[in-house]
């Protein structure tokens, strides 16, 4: 995490990330060329214009994949701490993309090639002649607009709840590349590899959200009824050093935590960028945020000096054997020291 926008240093995990992501879109596009070449597919300019526009809907699906993935098993969490560096090398490979099309489909005539890629030619009535471009440009703008924005500074700008919203605009982006592709380059694939491919992927897709949104709903304790308090069950059902979530009927998820000290309940949603802090895990006796590691204290919601982000507290009781929890938060900065568990 980063205090006051000064730029988290670099350490051995962010250098391996990078290498890692790094020597993969380079293998990616060394063996895409390479085998173009070999099989004589097209000449080196159209090779590099499909190498670099297949390097980038294999990028963004792997982005789209790492969030359900992490939410299915903590082993691909680590993969979300920099997934952001993932969306800024996809915004840059579909910019070459972009560039190198527009270029040598768009460049050698009279009229402007933005303008010539998107109503130079075609018909937007018809799927066959349809400027597929467009869905391209739409693409590539949401792309080059969430890396823009990627960095805290942008977040504390916009808000987190804004931000955030921007940022799911990614799934608008994955539909436009989707069309783009299969208007475009799937329609001269008389193999139907491409159309194939994309519906993998998109099914892949869908089927991991669901199977990830099955899992929430199967941790989350939904309450129906109106009540100020929600009976969250035993205090050992709840997991050492995790949560239990629980669904008021109004507001914000609440997450309750068993770790050293007792039970603890805050606001389930980090200040960071919105994550899911009802997925975390208390270490070195902090709630700790899946997503980009954000830190709150259990008992205050408070980070760890010299850090000022907060979430709210929830007040929580046990009676008669099961833990209770007020679905109403406190004021930001309230203490709530954890209520022990007797053995």
């Amino acid at each position: 995490m980063s205090h006051d926008f000064v730029p988290v240093q670099w350490n051995r995990q962010k250098y391996i990330y990078d290498a890692l992501l790094l020597a993969g879109t380079f293998i990616f596009l060394a063996s895409f060329m390479v085998l173009g070449m070999r099989a004589q597919a097209a000449d080196m300019s159209i090779l590099m214009i499909r190498a670099f526009g297949s390097c980038a809907i294999v990028l963004l699906h792997i982005i789209l994949f790492i969030g359900p993935l992490a939410r299915l098993s903590d082993r691909f969490k680590p993969l979300l701490y920099n997934r952001r560096h993932f969306g800024v090398i996809t915004a840059i490979i579909a910019l070459l993309h972009g560039a190198f099309a527009l270029m040598w489909y768009h460049g050698f005539g009279t009229i402007n090639p933005i303008a010539s890629a998107l109503g130079g030619y075609g018909d937007y009535g018809t799927a066959i002649e349809f400027p597929f471009e467009s869905l391209g440009l739409i693409a590539l703008i949401i792309l080059l607009i969430m890396a823009a924005t990627s960095h805290d500074f942008w977040l504390s700008r916009l808000t987190p709840p804004m931000w955030k919203s921007l940022h799911m605009s990614v799934y608008f982006a994955y539909a436009a590349l989707v069309g783009h592709v299969a208007l475009g380059a799937a329609q001269f694939d008389k193999g139907w590899g491409l159309f194939i491919a994309l519906a993998i992927g998109a099914l892949l897709l869908s089927l991991l959200h669901v199977a990830a949104i099955l899992k929430g709903r199967g941790l989350d304790k939904d309450v129906l009824a109106q009540s100020v308090w929600i009976n969250v069950g035993a205090p050992l059902s709840i997991p050492m050093n995790k949560a239990i979530t629980v669904t008021p009927p109004s507001g914000e998820r609440i997450a309750i935590f068993r770790h050293a000290k007792g039970i603890s309940a805050i606001v389930a949603v980090c200040s960071h960028q919105n994550g899911p802090l009802g997925e975390g895990c208390i270490r070195d006796g902090l709630v700790t945020c899946p997503w980009h590691g954000f830190q709150f204290d259990p008992e205050t919601g408070a980070a760890p000096p010299p850090f000022t982000d907060r979430v709210q507290t929830h007040k929580i009781i046990i009676e008669k054997g099961d833990v209770w929890v007020n679905t109403t938060p406190d004021i930001l900065g309230t203490t709530r020291l954890a209520v022990q568990v007797k053995s």
